[in-house]
């Protein structure tokens, strides 16, 4: 844990404060009008939501929210939540891992099994929050490290679903048009949105063109989704 001191936590304390209104004023300003209708429809429980989605910015929030409250007696309970490292930990590997955590391996998909119902470059919108991303990878089943499950805080029948259950990996574009939000998203959490191009940074690395339904794969994600 980071030094704690009166400063930084006013210092937080504003941030928190600051971010749900900083997040819904760009939900109203930014995108299209396709964006702003979803927008629309959600925005006032948009932050509430926010807190406890699947997307890995949460992991900050999440941090500030269970350890400004238990100032300055915050021993009591640390091992139920991750310390800033452990966050920043699965931050780093939800970008990117040699586990193959959060659909980023290299295994080819096929035979793709036919409870996968939904294909990379297929735009989708994910239910919980209304956010509107690509899918550009997916795993059969939930694999993921052993600190994100415990994050989640499934019971025993719901994780028994989740490891069964289609995960996706879902590039949303941020608050701003330059940054990247991250998610891995069960299968039941989303929902297609065809015939809408999303403008997300980085997906001209996994997708050549939109072709009016999808994003087209580039030949290397090709290799890894054949029968997408």
């Amino acid at each position: 844990m980071p030094q704690i001191t009166s400063g930084v936590i006013l210092q937080l304390t504003l941030l928190l404060s600051a971010l749900p209104a900083q997040y819904l004023i760009s939900r109203w300003t930014s995108g299209n009008a396709a964006q702003r209708h979803i927008a629309t429809r959600s925005i006032l429980d948009t932050w509430d939501s926010v807190r406890g989605s699947y997307l890995n910015s949460t992991a900050w929030v999440d941090w500030l929210n269970t350890w400004i409250p238990k100032l300055p007696s915050f021993g009591e309970g640390e091992e139920q939540y991750p310390t800033l490292e452990e966050a920043l930990a699965i931050d780093l590997l939800m970008h990117d891992n040699e586990q193959g955590y959060f659909g980023v391996s290299k295994e080819v998909r096929s035979p793709r099994p036919a409870y996968v119902l939904h294909r990379v470059g297929q735009v989708i919108v994910e239910t919980q929050n209304k956010m509107v991303g690509v899918i550009v990878g997916w795993d059969a089943g939930l694999r993921a490290p052993p600190e994100w499950i415990k994050r989640k805080k499934f019971s025993d029948s719901e994780l028994e679903r989740a490891k069964d259950s289609p995960h996706y990996r879902i590039l949303f574009g941020g608050p701003d048009s330059s940054s990247l939000l991250i998610g891995y998203i069960p299968q039941n959490n989303m929902k297609l949105f065809q015939g809408f191009e999303p403008d997300i940074p980085t997906l001209e690395h996994y997708f050549s063109h939109f072709d009016g339904e999808k994003f087209v794969m580039e030949e290397w994600l090709q290799e890894i989704y054949p029968d997408d």
